[in-house]
């Protein structure tokens, strides 16, 4: 990975992790069409998982159901901690948002403690 991949990649972590949702796609998605990765499966889910939380802040339920049950079956190809990254942790805590989003009728509903913080251990 080159060091612009890199910085796509942690640019997208740090902007997840401050509930940029709609950004870390952004630059997530940049990552994903423009380097050719091993790991891009992984990157479309991290994409998809951050659109379905912000469709959450779009008011859309069913958008973020949606996303939610696409991104988690790829996080899963990954069980293993991948770029300093443990995958389980936001797979569980995803199954958890999507189990929220399945019980509410409002998004003002869905439990924001939901969101997994991504942590880099390298």
């Amino acid at each position: 990975m080159n060091n612009i991949s890199e910085k796509l990649f942690l640019e997208g972590v740090d902007l997840f992790n401050r509930k940029s949702f709609y950004d870390a796609h952004e630059s997530w998605e940049h990552l994903w069409t423009e380097y050719n990765l091993d790991d891009a499966l992984l990157i479309q889910g991290l994409i998809q998982l951050s659109v379905a939380y912000f469709h959450i802040t779009n008011l859309n339920l069913k958008g973020s159901k949606n996303l939610f049950n696409k991104c988690i079956p790829k996080l899963e190809k990954y069980r293993e901690n991948l770029r300093g990254i443990d995958i389980n942790e936001i797979i569980n805590t995803a199954e958890l948002a999507l189990d929220n989003i399945n019980s509410i009728e409002n998004t003002n509903d869905f439990d924001w403690a939901l969101v997994p913080h991504i942590r880099i251990n390298k």
